[in-house]
């Protein structure tokens, strides 16, 4: 499993100001031919994920799911996707309304090692 930066994977993160409060809801875009089953959650430097954010829902070509209510903090993002292909985004800063995440083909081959 590879590690890509958050800019190879996040697009459009735009933060309104300290008046949004301290949650945080974000809308996650899949651009990629492949279907997302799981997205995952885990503060930076801890050792476990938390709960699957997508819980019974994916994320098909095309769709979109909007994650509400993330205490702002910095966290690792688990992506995976229809084939169980795992995505890893390290130290995610996730604070405030807006935030538009963008999934395409070439990030989750990125994670693969394909586009090295």
């Amino acid at each position: 499993m590879k590690r890509i930066s958050l800019a190879v994977l996040l697009v459009c993160a735009v933060s309104l100001p300290a008046l949004a409060g301290p949650k945080a809801n974000v809308r996650v875009t899949n651009k990629s031919d492949y279907t997302i089953h799981h997205l995952f959650l885990s503060p930076v430097g801890e050792d476990h994920w938390g709960p699957d954010q997508l819980r019974d829902d994916v994320i098909e070509s095309d769709g979109s799911f909007t994650i509400t209510g993330v205490p702002c903090d910095s966290y690792d993002v688990k992506v995976v996707d229809e084939d169980g292909d795992e995505c890893i985004i390290e130290e995610v800063d996730i604070c405030g309304e807006g935030q538009h995440w963008k999934i395409t083909n070439e990030d989750l081959l990125e994670c693969e090692g394909y586009g090295d």
